[in-house]
C-alpha cells in the first residue's frame, strides 16, 4: 500500500495555519496561537496555495487580507478544523461524559454581576469537572477574543451586529430612570414623565464609548430634547451609589436593579425600547459539548436556534 504524498499527510496542519491566520489577520499572531515559528506557518500556507493552485491572501508587507478564494476556503475549512480540534470533548460527550474540558466566556461587568451568577452556579454544581473562565472585557475586546478563538462565546448586549458575528437575544430589560428618593422626579408616574422633565437635571452616565450613552444620545436627539451629563462613571453599582448620594440622576438598564436600592425607579419604556442581552458567537463557530450544555442551561431553546441559524 503506497504512502500518501507528504503534503496530503499535513493537510490538516496547513488548513489550521490558514484558518488561524485568516481569523487573526496576521501570520505572526497565528504562529503565537499555534506555538509555531512564523516561517513554519508561512510555509504551511504556501504549500496549501500550491496544492490548490490559488492565492489565499493578498500580502501587503506585514498585513494580509483574504482573497475571494481565501474567503471561500475559510467557510469550508473553519468548521472542519474546529471539529477536529474539539474531537476529544465530542468523543467524551458521545460516551456520556460532559464533565471535562474548559469554557471561556467573554462578558462585561454588568453581565457577570447580574445575569450570569445563577447559571454559573447551576452549571458548576452539575459539572464540577468543567473549568469555567470568565473574561471581564468591554464589547470591543470581547469581539477581538471571539475572532481570535480566545473565547467560546460572549454574553452581552449588541446594538450593531457585524457580518461575521451571530447574536442570539435571550433576555429583555426595560430602561429605567433612577433618582434619589427626595428628588422632584421621584414622585412622578411613568405615564406622566417626559424627556423634557429630565432635561434640566444632570445625568450620571457610563463612559461615552459604551452603548448606554449612544442610546441616550439617540433617543433625546430624535425628540429634539437637550440633556446634560454632569458625571461619567464606570459600572452600574458606582452609578447607583452616586444617585443614592444625590449627585445626579441616571438612565440605566433594569438588569442592574436588584430591588434593595434606596432610589426611585421610573420606567422609560415609552421612549426607550427594551435592551436585549444574549449570546454572541463568531459565525460557523464550533461549540464543545460543555459549551453547548452551558448555553442550554441559560436558554433551553438555544440548540434549536443554533440549528436554524446553520440551516439558513
Amino acid at each position: 500500500m503506497s504512502t500518501p504524498p507528504y503534503y496530503k499527510q499535513n493537510r490538516l496542519k496547513q488548513l489550521r495555519a490558514f484558518c488561524y491566520a485568516a481569523r487573526l489577520g496576521s501570520i505572526s499572531r497565528a504562529a503565537e496561537q499555534l506555538f509555531l515559528s512564523q516561517p513554519s506557518v508561512s510555509l504551511q500556507i504556501q504549500a496549501l496555495e500550491r496544492e490548490l493552485g490559488v492565492e489565499l491572501f493578498e500580502r501587503r508587507g506585514p498585513s494580509i487580507r483574504l482573497t475571494a478564494q481565501g474567503e471561500s476556503l475559510l467557510e469550508l475549512a473553519q468548521p472542519l478544523v474546529q471539529g477536529i480540534d474539539g474531537i476529544a470533548e465530542s468523543f467524551a460527550s458521545e460516551l456520556g461524559d460532559l464533565n471535562s474540558g474548559e469554557i471561556n466566556i467573554a462578558a462585561g461587568e454588568s453581565t457577570i454581576l447580574y445575569l450570569l451568577p445563577e447559571v454559573i452556579k447551576q452549571f458548576a454544581d452539575a459539572y464540577p469537572g468543567v473549568r469555567l473562565k470568565l473574561h471581564n472585557v468591554t464589547g470591543r475586546d470581547g469581539m477581538a477574543m471571539l475572532r481570535a478563538d480566545q473565547a467560546d462565546f460572549a454574553v452581552g448586549s449588541m446594538l450593531e451586529v457585524p457580518e461575521d458575528i451571530d447574536y442570539r437575544p435571550i433576555f429583555d430589560f426595560k430602561t429605567m430612570l433612577i433618582t434619589p428618593l427626595d428628588h422632584p422626579l421621584a414622585g412622578k408616574r411613568a405615564a406622566n414623565i417626559k424627556l423634557e422633565d429630565i432635561s434640566p437635571h444632570g445625568l450620571i452616565l457610563p463612559p461615552r464609548h459604551l452603548a448606554t450613552w449612544r442610546r441616550v444620545e439617540m433617543i433625546f436627539g430624535q425628540h429634539k430634547v437637550n440633556y446634560t451629563v454632569t458625571l461619567e462613571a464606570g459600572g452600574w453599582e458606582v452609578i447607583k451609589k452616586y444617585v443614592e448620594m444625590g449627585l445626579g440622576i441616571a438612565i440605566v438598564t433594569a438588569i442592574c436593579l436588584k430591588g434593595d436600592e434606596k432610589i426611585a425607579k421610573i420606567p422609560l419604556d415609552r421612549f426607550f425600547p427594551n435592551r436585549s442581552y444574549g449570546v454572541v458567537m463568531r459565525k460557523r463557530k464550533y461549540l464543545s459539548p460543555p459549551a453547548r450544555q452551558f448555553l442550554e442551561m441559560m436558554a433551553p431553546d438555544f440548540s434549536g436556534q443554533l440549528e436554524k441559524s446553520v440551516g439558513e
